[in-house]
This record gives C-alpha cells, structure tokens and sequence, in this order.
C-alpha cells in the first residue's frame, strides 16, 4: 500500500495553522509548528501526506477496533445513503437499521441491557446517561436523588455534565464552575493508593471509602455511581479482579443504579465483547460509543436495563432527552456491518491474545531504571515512567516527558499516546505479533533516548 494522492503538505499545514482549532491541543504549540497530515489508512498502518508509514499503535482514539480501510464500512455508509440518508428518532419516527441495531444490542449485552438511545458520542452518551438515572428517580417521587459518585482519574467526556464526573484535574481548569452534585472517590490504582496491602485488602479500602461516602452524603440523595470497567484517559487503570462485584454489591444494596462507561472498553477492547464481562457484573446502564463504529462515523448510545425502561416507558408524556443525530440511520447501518466484522473475525478474542503478548513484550521494560509500572488489559495499555522507582517520584512536568516521548515514538512510526506520566497504547484489534514486536522495539528506544538526554 503507497499514497496514490498527491498532496501539498505545506500547504495543508499552513491552512490548518490559519484557521483549525485542535480538540485537547496545545494550541501554541500547534499554530507554530502545524499538525501532522494523515491521508491514508489501511490495517493497523497509516500514511502521512509525504508517503511516510507509521503503525496507528492508538487505533485513532481507541476507537478504529476493525482497522483502516474497510471498504465494506465505506459500502455499508453509501448504501444507506441511497435509501435515506437521515430519518430523526424524534415524533416517533426511526429507520429500519437503527431498528435492527437495537435488537442486536440486545442480544449481544449481558442481562436485562434491552433498551438504547442512541447519541452521536462518548460525552453525549454520558450526558444521556447521567440524565436518565435521574430522571428515573425523580419520576418516582426521589427527585432528591441526583448525586453522581465516580473516580478521580476516570474520564467520562468534556461537556458540561460529562465534565463534573470526570476526575481529571487538567480537563477542569479554565472552564468556570463544574456542575454540582459530583463526588470524587479513589480510583482501583494498586500501583500508588494500594501497594503496601493485598488486592483484598486494598478492595475492601475502596468500598469502605464508598460506603462511608454514601453514609456521610445519605443514599436518598445518590442517583447512581458511574465508572469506567477499566480506567482509559486518566491512566489506564486496571482494577482488582473482585472490585466491581463488591462496588455491585454495596450499591444494590443502598439503591443506587450502577453506570458503566464502555465507550473505551465496549465492542472487543478488553478481550471480551464489553468490559463488564471481564468482571461479571451487568450495570442498570451502560454507555457505550467509538468501537461501535470503529470510529468510521460518529455513534453513540445508552443501554438501560428492563426495570429502567418500564419506569421510562409509564410515564404519559415525552422524555425530553435527545439530539438530532439520535439513531443516525447511516451511523447505524454501519454499526450493523461493523459489529459483523467483529464478530465473523473474532476480534475480541484476538484482542485477548495479542494483548498478553503485547503486556508480557512491554514488561521486559522494568529492567530499565524509569519504568515503574506496566498494566492493562486487553488490548489497552500503559508504561508508566517514574524518576525514581523506590519513590514513586514523577518528573517534573517542566520536563515535558510526555510530549517529548509522544514526538520521538512518532519519528520511529509508531502514534502512541503520551498521559502526563505514561505511554498508553490500543491498536487495532487486528493487530498480530510482527506489528506489536515493531511497537515495543520502538518504543524501548524511544524511551532510552528521551530518558537518556534528561
């Protein structure tokens, strides 16, 4: 595979330095220097627009699960095109394949997840999320329910809503007051807040902190608690075997709806079909988005259990909750032929196997002096770096190790993507072993050279 377009990359970079505005960028940074131009994609690989070959080691933004270039997505998108391009799920309309994708959601996720709205991302699909739970209660006569717990360090998108539950500093400044009625708790990060206890023992400090958290706020005033199955943005964070079962646990028992975010980890990533699978647990509500697609158009959506539903469906008058991309008829008809990929490749399962062996490759790099912890599942993982290993000490952000590494993995052709202290990497789910070797080896010595020049 060659690019066999013809492109002016200076040209191309100087109207994007004119007149883009980068999501989550340094802007500064960008208006000097440009972006790097990508025209070309197939597999795990892609193309700048001056031929060079680089491995997409981030599949996008965890989101391309079936890899580049599939025709038979392009074709599934035209198609529908053909037939309507867009039919609203608003005054009680909808299109034959966002009908169909419903009931395939339905079979394919665990338990009593039988009902979706559909959004046309990860932060709509949250803001959706947050909104029916309390909106669940309040039919009820609990409107007094409307506290959100999640995690510091998990991310759940930048709008407003999606914001207050993330809890991640650095995407809270600048932005003014958060939304109220969010509480942080301590993510299931072993590697800093549980090293000196067993996985038991750490377990049962998360969900004391929960319980006393629900005693102190009172659970007549809890709407849900929401959170990643594995932690991705905030540093992807792997929790105990055990934790989700005991968090299930305490919240049935206080009455409070379980969300679970699996817009990262939903549709193969973690080794299986969704993320809640690998703890066996099944939420009231799941959130899902990216692999859904494979990122080729924008989808999102909500899947909330029957006992949710009924509640919903009793009321005699409209939910006034939605968008106008809602069940995207073209968004939805590639989903059906993109979730038939995953299935007909058993891409989950090939997900399980390249990522221990991606896992095992990477952790050959404790030899090294600043490498303090190598975690993930799946295909979703993270070397963090440290400078100095018996403390746990970080660099100073003046360093901007990050950025540095991020540059130099990218000179060697591998796109991986730089946390404030680690390296994350989720390919495609079609990766195989030569493409994971080429990954590490690179990135070993990216982080020899980076590490060697501080």
């Amino acid at each position: 595979m060659t690019v066999t377009k013809t492109y002016n990359t200076t040209d191309l970079v100087n109207k994007d330095k004119a007149h883009m505005l980068h999501p989550v960028s340094n802007l500064a940074q960008l208006r000097e220097h440009g972006p790097l131009v990508m025209c070309k994609g197939e597999d795990v690989f892609l193309w700048d627009t001056d031929g060079k070959k680089y491995i997409d080691a981030f599949a996008g933004l965890w989101n391309i699960n079936v890899g580049h270039g599939r025709a038979e997505l392009a074709d599934a998108a035209a198609e529908q095109m053909r037939e309507v391009a867009f039919v609203p799920n608003f005054f009680g309309l909808n299109s034959p394949p966002t009908i169909e994708l419903s009931a395939k959601l339905a079979e394919m996720m665990p338990g009593h997840l039988n009902h979706f709205q559909f959004t046309s991302g990860g932060a709509e699909s949250n803001e959706t999320a947050i909104k029916m739970a309390r909106y669940y209660w309040s039919v009820q006569g609990k409107s007094d329910k409307v506290k959100v717990l999640s995690r510091l360090m998990g991310y759940h998108g930048i709008a407003m809503g999606a914001l207050a539950a993330t809890g991640i500093p650095g995407y809270w400044e600048h932005f003014g007051p958060r939304a109220e009625g969010f509480l942080h708790l301590t993510p299931p990060y072993d590697y800093r807040h549980g090293a000196d206890m067993t996985e038991e023992q750490f377990v049962d400090k998360l969900v004391a902190e929960l319980e006393e958290t629900i005693k102190t706020e009172g659970a007549d005033t809890i709407a849900a608690f929401i959170g990643e199955p594995v932690q991705g943005a905030g540093g992807l964070v792997v929790p105990p075997q055990s934790y989700w079962q005991r968090v299930s646990e305490v919240l049935k028992k206080h009455d409070i709806l379980m969300i679970h975010d699996e817009v990262i980890t939903g549709f193969g990533r973690t080794g299986t079909m969704f993320g809640m699978q690998q703890y066996g647990v099944t939420p009231d509500i799941a959130s899902f988005a990216k692999g859904i697609t494979s990122g080729y158009i924008p989808l999102g959506g909500v899947a909330v259990s029957d006992e949710i539903f009924n509640v919903m469906s009793g009321i005699d008058k409209p939910f006034m909750h939605g968008f106008t991309y809602s069940g995207h008829p073209v968004a939805t008809a590639v989903a059906l032929r993109n979730i038939k990929i995953i299935e007909d490749e058993n891409l989950p399962a090939n997900a399980g196997i390249q990522g221990e062996y991606m896992l095992n490759e990477l952790k050959k790099l404790y030899d090294k002096p600043y490498v303090g912890n190598v975690r993930g599942k799946g295909l979703m993982m993270l070397v963090e770096y440290v400078s100095d290993k018996a403390t746990k000490a970080k660099f100073d952000p003046a360093q901007k190790v990050g950025p540095k590494l991020e540059a130099t993995t990218r000179k060697r052709g591998i796109i991986v993507r730089a946390t404030p202290d680690g390296v994350a990497m989720a390919p495609p789910l079609t990766i195989q072993k030569p493409e994971v070797d080429t990954v590490v080896s690179a990135l070993a010595d990216a982080m020899d050279e980076v590490f060697g020049g501080l």
